[in-house]
């Protein structure tokens, strides 16, 4: 017996519509469509001799009446249903104007990342909801270089400051440092709910009870599977080890570096344009990381960037 022919893949743009406040606006199926009842991000078809964002822009104005201002590319997701095999080429949408008027939907709900309290939602967004759960902006800790405390403090200042998700990765502490002193950042994430990765060391980071591992490029290119932990990502420096991140299901991949840093003078850096032709149409958020700075949040996401990562930058609030 023959082999069925692949499936044709049906291109989708699908919008992220943001609120100031974090919130993100899904949309209810309605009765006499694939999945009635389901909630979905708006969004549509891509039409033949149309880019992606040729499409999204053109959907909202049907579907929602609103006109879009800013649409920044964020991932690319596939997903197999019964009855199509879509490729799913979601944009945030930060800036658009006019009012919400739905014309397909049975309801709109506005939805915040950590409380979304709508279902069933369409089986292929799972990840894109877990994924904007994840924070903007990532410090790197530095304690071996300017002191564990005078690193706590920064911790604490940062924090105070509204960051939210932070590595530790300290290569010139020993292990019994590393553990008292990611012990104590981890505390001090969870206490007002922001995340802690720890660097290189899964099984360290189940022990002390941290979300998640992030991994060093070299380990990630030799890892036969993901680790068992809520949170992991990756350094990454070539679209291979970015597609081998997005083969093993990882959550966000760390790309640079995007700029000239100090401590890696003689490599030759990517630029945003770099940066957005190789993380494109990744399925998993990418942090740009390398001389990058606090202002540069804007100019990150419009390269395609899930948000941005610094060591010194991070720290200065």
């Amino acid at each position: 017996m023959s082999a069925s022919p692949p499936r044709k893949i049906v291109h989708v743009a699908a919008a992220v519509i943001t609120r100031p406040d974090g919130s993100y606006l899904l949309g209810q199926r309605a009765p006499g469509t694939f999945y009635p009842g389901y909630w979905e991000f708006p969004g549509g078809k891509v039409e033949a001799g149309e880019t992606p964002r040729d499409a999204l822009v053109r959907e909202l104005a049907e579907e929602l009446g609103i006109t879009v201002e800013t649409a920044w590319p964020w991932i690319v997701r596939e997903h197999v249903y019964e009855h199509a095999h879509v490729s799913l080429h979601f944009f945030e949408v930060p800036a658009w104007h006019g009012e919400l008027t739905d014309k397909v939907h049975s309801a709109l709900a506005w939805q915040h990342p950590d409380a979304v309290d709508v279902t069933p939602v369409l089986p292929a967004n799972g990840p894109i909801l877990k994924g904007l759960r994840l924070p903007r902006r990532m410090g790197i800790t530095q304690a071996g270089a300017v002191g564990v405390e005078r690193q706590l403090k920064r911790v604490d200042a940062a924090l105070a400051a509204g960051l939210r998700l932070v590595q530790i990765r300290e290569p010139e502490l020993d292990a019994e440092m590393l553990a008292c002193f990611a012990r104590e950042v981890v505390a001090r994430c969870h206490a007002i709910g922001a995340l802690a990765v720890l660097n290189g060391d899964a099984e360290l980071a189940h022990t002390l009870g941290a979300d998640g591992v992030h991994l060093p490029a070299r380990r990630l290119m030799s890892l036969a599977a993901r680790p068992d932990l809520d949170w992991v990502g990756t350094s990454c420096h070539t679209r291979a080890e970015l597609e081998r991140a997005a083969a093993l299901g990882l959550d966000y991949a760390v790309l640079g570096a995007v700029q000239a840093t100090p401590t890696h003078p003689e490599r030759k850096p990517l630029g945003w344009s770099g940066f957005t032709t190789l993380a494109a149409g990744l399925p998993l958020p990418v942090f740009a990381l390398g001389g990058v700075q606090r202002d540069d949040l804007e100019t990150a996401r419009a390269a395609g960037a899930h948000g941005i990562a610094a060591i010194r930058a991070a720290w200065d609030t």
